[in-house]
């Protein structure tokens, strides 16, 4: 290796102590390697447990509750295509036109069509598909987010793992299960982070582009990877790279809404639907000031006040991640998911959800934990987990609404 290529490299991944030194395939060596997964994986299994529990003590089906609300959406798309749609879809105002569907963006619904497909695309095919994405998914994002915790100034594995844990039990985390977007965005939203960090712009590029097919949210890791990507070509860093990736970074969003201006002839048809199906636009925070307002000054429902919790929480950790100099793309990622949720005036109960891909608001939080004892670490994440179990399964039995 040139001493040109290894000056490329973040100085974390040259760090040797935390990464395994032996070839041999010792026992040591795998648990390291099947962590993020199986910590990931064991967090979202006691989730889907308590909702099994919750299940039965509300007498609500569990399998409605995981296929409900916007999976169904993204089921019938998958199902029909945009055109074809079962007609029981309807939007906010309980109506339906030719293009309230392309509201859901294409990506997750083409995956589990293609997925489906050599299985007789069936409806019991497409369900298998749709939750074998979304924890396939939400597997990746665990190894992205595993490497994001090493590769942030102060980070290591340990930080690493929490972070995984903390994604794994955040509030509203129950849709990391369900045929939700939410899995598949946040690791393709990662991974494009992780390239960004390890100065690898097509992976940067790539995965944000693919993000960009998935949810509107992409918004923000467009500005992000495509700030990064900006310096980068200002400061005449990696050569061609940087050029490459950000011309890869907005092709996916900005293809899919103009595909939409298209179909609906209006030059911002997305938001014009959403506005007009859902009531959805940016109206800089007053909405979620005023729902605010309203729940506070009257008895709160626990999701209510859970999302209240939650908003200001993410408020309190982004000064935190600024005063702990978390990396710049990051910061910016994680701020602009969390202007897209507050300046919105869409569903209020939505607004724990939609900040699932705020991730990066997590790593003050896992960097602190790191510093602790074993036992306390495990303690606080393993009642962290519980509550939120709870509540993702109270949001899908007991609440009677969309989340």
């Amino acid at each position: 290796m040139s001493t040109t290529e290894v000056t490329r490299q973040p100085v974390a991944t040259l760090e040797s102590h935390d990464e395994p030194t032996s070839r041999p395939w010792t026992a040591w060596r795998v648990a390291y390697l099947l962590a993020p997964a199986l910590i990931y994986l064991g967090i979202r299994e006691l989730g889907l447990l308590v909702l099994s529990w919750m299940s039965h003590q509300t007498r609500f089906p569990m399998g409605q509750a995981l296929t409900s609300w916007d999976a169904d959406w993204y089921l019938g798309i998958a199902a029909g295509g945009y055109d074809n749609v079962p007609m029981r879809l309807v939007d906010a105002y309980s109506q339906r036109s030719a293009e309230t569907p392309l509201a859901f963006f294409p990506g997750y619904p083409k995956l589990i069509n293609y997925l489906a497909a050599p299985f007789g695309g069936t409806e019991s095919a497409r369900m298998f598909a749709a939750f074998t994405i979304t924890i396939v998914a939400g597997v990746f994002c665990a190894y992205a987010l595993a490497r994001i915790g090493r590769l942030i100034p102060g980070g290591s594995t340990r930080a690493g793992l929490i972070l995984v844990a903390l994604f794994a039990a955040a509030p509203m985390s129950i849709v990391l299960v369900m045929p939700y977007s939410e899995a598949l965005f946040c690791a393709f939203a990662a991974w494009a982070l992780v390239g960004v960090l390890e100065r690898n712009w097509i992976l940067a590029g790539l995965a944000c582009a693919c993000a960009g097919l998935v949810r509107p949210t992409a918004a923000a890791l467009v500005l992000a990877v495509g700030l990064a990507a900006l310096v980068a070509v200002i400061k005449r860093e990696d050569g061609w790279r940087p050029w490459l990736g950000g011309l890869l970074v907005p092709l996916g969003l900005v293809g899919y809404l103009g595909w939409v201006a298209t179909r609906t002839g209006e030059l911002l048809g997305y938001f014009k639907l959403q506005e007009r199906g859902w009531d959805s636009r940016f109206d800089g925070g007053a909405a979620t000031w005023r729902f605010a307002v309203e729940a506070l000054t009257r008895q709160l429902s626990v999701l209510e006040g859970v999302t209240i919790l939650v908003l200001l929480g993410a408020i309190v950790l982004v000064v935190i991640g600024f005063r702990m100099k978390v990396p710049w793309p990051l910061m910016v990622f994680g701020v602009g998911v969390l202007i897209m949720d507050i300046g919105s005036n869409g569903l209020m109960a939505s607004k724990a959800r939609l900040l699932l891909p705020a991730f990066v608001l997590l790593i003050p939080i896992a960097i602190g934990l790191a510093k602790r004892k074993t036992a306390t670490v495990v303690l606080t994440l393993t009642g962290l987990a519980l509550v939120t179990s709870w509540f993702g399964a109270y949001s899908v039995t007991v609440w009677s609404w969309a989340i």
